[in-house]
């Protein structure tokens, strides 16, 4: 099972953050990041916050979790910042779950859906590494992205874990976003080992279609053939194409343009 995506809710957060939002100023990725959480029916959505921040992204939060009938929980790293907070939540009408303490060492245990954390915290790289993600799937969210280095990659944060990016984009919105989607899988964080388990990327020269494959014994041995216009693979394996359909194939016959991955 994978999140699935649902306009009608991603609609109604968005309007309902944008009312919230009407007494601050500056409210910008707000509204989207409240649509993608109730668009993608997240149960538990969890954030950093540190004194001093904007909420009006916490509002759009909270405004999520009541469409979706889910958690909102706020990580704060001292008591000074859990109260101002709640006062500014209070303000706005919301009243989330506050926890004190540092965020890496918070996160664990949960199984997060929609993960927003700040990219000028120098934590970050812990935070995600120690989060674990639904199995179906999450998104992760970085706000504040602008003020990182242009060659920061959200991706590098998941080499030789257990879990991947299916995609990411960077968003000009508000002081940047950088949202990246989990791909769905059993429950596990950033830092897991792999275990039995191996992910190849390759492109169709045909098509141009890209896939993401994975055979789940340690030593992959797949024959990638032509048949016609059809692309076939020897051997079970997981096939996830670059529009995030998953499906196996098993194939025989006479190949054509032979290629091996091992």
């Amino acid at each position: 099972m994978k999140l699935v995506w649902s306009p009608e809710i991603a609609a109604k957060a968005f309007t309902d953050t944008v009312k919230s939002c009407e007494l601050f100023e500056g409210s910008s990725a707000a509204e989207l990041v409240s649509a993608m959480a109730a668009g993608w029916n997240a149960k538990l959505i969890v954030e950093t916050w540190s004194r001093g921040g904007v909420t009006t992204m916490s509002i759009g939060l909270s405004v999520a979790s009541i469409h979706t009938r889910g958690r909102h929980v706020c990580i704060a790293p001292d008591e000074d910042s859990k109260a101002e907070y709640i006062a500014a939540m209070n303000k706005a009408g919301m009243s989330p779950e506050v926890m004190v303490g540092e965020p890496e060492e918070a996160v664990k245990g949960m199984v997060i859906d929609f993960l927003v954390v700040d990219s000028r915290k120098n934590n970050l790289g812990r935070v995600i590494k120690e989060a674990k993600f639904g199995h179906r799937g999450a998104v992760l969210v970085c706000k504040n992205a602008a003020a990182v280095a242009a060659d920061f990659q959200l991706r590098s944060l998941f080499d030789g874990g257990s879990r991947r990016i299916v995609r990411s984009v960077f968003l000009p919105v508000g002081k940047g976003l950088d949202i990246a989607h989990v791909a769905a899988g059993e429950n596990g964080s950033g830092s897991d080992k792999v275990k039995k388990s191996r992910w190849i990327r390759r492109v169709d020269k045909h098509s141009g279609e890209e896939f993401m494959i994975r055979n789940r014994v340690g030593r992959i041995r797949m024959a990638l053939f032509r048949l016609g216009w059809e692309t076939r693979f020897t051997d079970y394996s997981t096939v996830v194409p670059s529009g995030g359909q998953r499906s196996g194939f098993r194939a025989s016959g006479r190949a054509k343009g032979l290629a091996l991955v091992e």
